[in-house]
């Protein structure tokens, strides 16, 4: 598992977070708990108690040098930072016949070290428009050309200390790389190091995989992101889903080390208190 010890050795947390980590014992203390959220809610993220902001990598590259200047100020005087960033790519395209490779390659070049700048140890690339087949499009070819994007994508992220985490996404959203397995067998045939892959729950759900991918791929998971299926929204109840339980025992089984990122529909000001309680129960 990647370490953000290191990493995160200077953060503080507001009260209501410090509470239950003090609770915490064992293997789960070493579980941080952050939320996906824009540049803007950096401050909301610090001041509700949660142990890192994971912003889209998108909208750090969309920035201007100035603009990024500011927000990587923000995130030096804060008490957090930001391990890890989803939403990696936009408007470009990494499948198909339109494929630019200059242009990823220039891409990676400009996004992948503001990342670092700001703490970055992992970029999830889940990014369904980058990589959806385009009808009548050969999958064994985007089967290549994922491969083929994600040895750049490892080797940019080496340079700069990333790993790129493939992102299984449920069927609605993208037509490729929906399942766990599906991102297991990616990171074997790609076999980089700094290639892995993380679960995300609401995903996993909707796909209807087993949890025991969470075993499986023990070895490669180096991020989860988290939402409760009925509606994607921030979770707050241990009853609401019924392999809640059973995903948590996996989590705590394989000694994960790292992020559970909320990722979904919820705000700070009604959600944040019970969303912690309920991660505080679950890893308790």
């Amino acid at each position: 598992m990647i370490s953000r010890r290191r990493c995160l050795q200077t953060l503080g947390a507001a009260a209501t977070a410090s509470l239950l980590r003090r609770e915490l014992s064992g293997a789960a203390s070493q579980v941080q708990v952050g939320v996906c959220a824009p540049p803007r809610d950096l401050e909301k993220a610090q001041s509700y108690g949660f142990d890192y902001l994971e912003p889209p990598a998108a909208a750090l590259a969309d920035m201007s040098a100035a603009d990024f200047q500011a927000f990587k100020g923000r995130v030096l005087a804060s008490r957090i930072r930001c391990p890890c960033f989803n939403s990696f790519i936009r408007k470009l395209r990494v499948v198909g016949e339109s494929v630019n490779t200059d242009d990823v390659r220039s891409y990676l070049d400009l996004c992948l070290p503001r990342c670092r700048e700001v703490g970055g140890e992992i970029v999830v690339w889940g990014s369904a428009g980058s990589r959806n087949v385009p009808e009548g499009f050969p999958r064994e070819r985007a089967w290549e050309q994922i491969k083929a994007f994600l040895h750049l994508a490892g080797d940019a992220g080496r340079s700069h200390g990333l790993v790129i985490a493939i992102e299984p996404l449920r069927h609605q959203e993208s037509n490729i790389i929906n399942t766990g397995a599906e991102a297991l067998r990616l990171v074997h045939e790609v076999h980089h190091p700094n290639v892995r892959m993380i679960v995300d729950y609401y995903h996993l759900r909707v796909e209807n995989e087993d949890p025991e991918i969470v075993w499986k791929a023990r070895h490669d998971i180096v991020h989860f992101h988290f939402a409760n299926p009925q509606g994607r929204r921030w979770p707050r109840n241990s009853s609401e889903d019924p392999e809640y339980a059973r995903f948590f025992a996996l989590v705590k089984k394989i000694h994960f080390r790292g992020g559970i990122s909320i990722e979904g529909n919820g705000s700070f000001e009604q959600d944040a208190r019970a969303s912690l309680e309920f991660f505080h129960q679950e890893l308790a």
